[in-house]
């Protein structure tokens, strides 16, 4: 391993990506102790533009060659989630640390998988859960240990965005549940882990999975095409501490409202909002005391462990799991959130499916 720098590989680096050059690539050049030293995509020719542009030293089109190069410290996974599974368990079998993007993978048995090869191999490992590096939860869920609402007693989740329901052929593959990419997977995953991150997991709910809109149009084809992908998830329940909770994220077609978090105790009210989900947008938080009204609560600073010159947006939260995760390799200790972390999720997300497939309450006994 380099003594100074820790060189990254990034797995789904190419140009025209939506997300590893949207988040990872910038979050990796804003942070010292780290180098973009490698990029990989899909064919040479585009791997090598990607060097270019990004100033990465290597190039590859195959991942292999990538996770096995001596000039490669830590393998960053960001790719489709169908492709989650083998690329990661090929970083890990090489003896990588690694950074994969959440969903994990693609079901629950393949991030078991990967978790238990990470925790053989002795490696660090981190999800891209990077809603648990935003400030602003963060300061949340500092707020509500310390008492600033006392007991909570209720809490409520909305994340409802617009959907869109008209796309190109290249970008329906998402309609197959299977996939495991999904706005259940996705926003939904993204926006409950960072609320029982915050508040503690469900120890009972009651749900709702719903395709509200059964199929899309393909643009280039001018043609319909079924999709089994859930577009609404809407939670009830008891959180373990006793609250009553809810989380809706939805898509629809018109006039989406954004997103927002509330929480209700004895003693005052927090709340978080922003017009994008807590894992890509900015948001403000806001609280109030028993007796007076709701204003801005400025955030420290010591909750942004990142250089101030660093994007705002997409890369900043994913800088900031960065971070964290470049500490933990260069100092041994675990990185969070981790795969055993993404384990629990998924269990989660299994457990909400089949509240809503049996039409039954169900009790949870693991924590996200």
């Amino acid at each position: 391993m380099s003594p100074e720098r820790l060189r990254v590989g990034i797995i789904g680096a190419s140009v025209n990506a939506m997300w590893g050059p949207r988040a990872h690539v910038p979050a990796v050049q804003a942070l010292p102790e780290f180098e973009l030293a490698a990029v990989c995509t899909a064919h040479p020719e585009t791997a090598a533009e990607s060097a270019a542009k990004f100033g990465a030293r290597l190039a590859f089109s195959d991942h292999r060659e990538l996770v096995n190069h001596p000039d490669v410290d830590v393998v960053t996974v960001s790719l489709r989630v169908p492709s989650h599974y083998r690329t990661t368990m090929d970083a890990l079998e090489a003896g990588k640390h690694v950074y994969t993007e959440w969903p994990l993978g693609a079901s629950l048995q393949e991030a078991e998988e990967m978790a238990a090869l990470a925790r053989a191999k002795g490696v660090r490992v981190m999800v891209g859960l990077q809603s648990r590096g935003s400030p602003p939860h963060l300061y949340l869920k500092e707020l509500v240990e310390d008492g600033y609402v006392g007991d909570v007693l209720v809490s409520r989740m909305q994340y409802i965005s617009g959907g869109s329901y008209e796309r190109t052929s290249d970008r329906t593959w998402q309609r197959d549940k299977s996939a495991g990419a999904n706005p259940m997977t996705i926003a939904f995953g993204h926006a409950v882990d960072v609320f029982c991150h915050a508040l503690g997991n469900f120890a009972e709910l009651s749900t709702v999975v719903s395709t509200q809109v059964p199929q899309w149009y393909e643009t280039d084809n001018q043609r319909f095409v079924d999709v089994t992908s859930p577009d609404n998830v809407l939670v009830s329940g008891r959180l373990q501490g006793g609250a009553v909770a809810s989380v809706h994220v939805g898509n629809v077609h018109h006039h989406a409202s954004g997103y927002r978090l509330e929480v209700y105790g004895t003693e005052g009210t927090l709340v978080i909002t922003g017009p994008q989900g807590p894992n890509t947008g900015q948001v403000t938080l806001m609280g109030g005391k028993a007796g007076g009204g709701l204003e801005e609560l400025p955030v420290p600073g010591r909750l942004a462990w990142v250089p101030e010159e660093t994007p705002q947006g997409a890369p900043f939260n994913v800088a900031q799991m960065y971070r964290r995760f470049g500490q933990a390799i260069l100092h041994g200790e675990n990185a969070q959130p981790d795969f055993d972390d993404a384990v629990s999720l998924h269990k989660l997300l299994d457990a909400i499916q089949q509240s809503s497939d049996e039409g039954r309450r169900i009790t949870i006994d693991a924590a996200p």
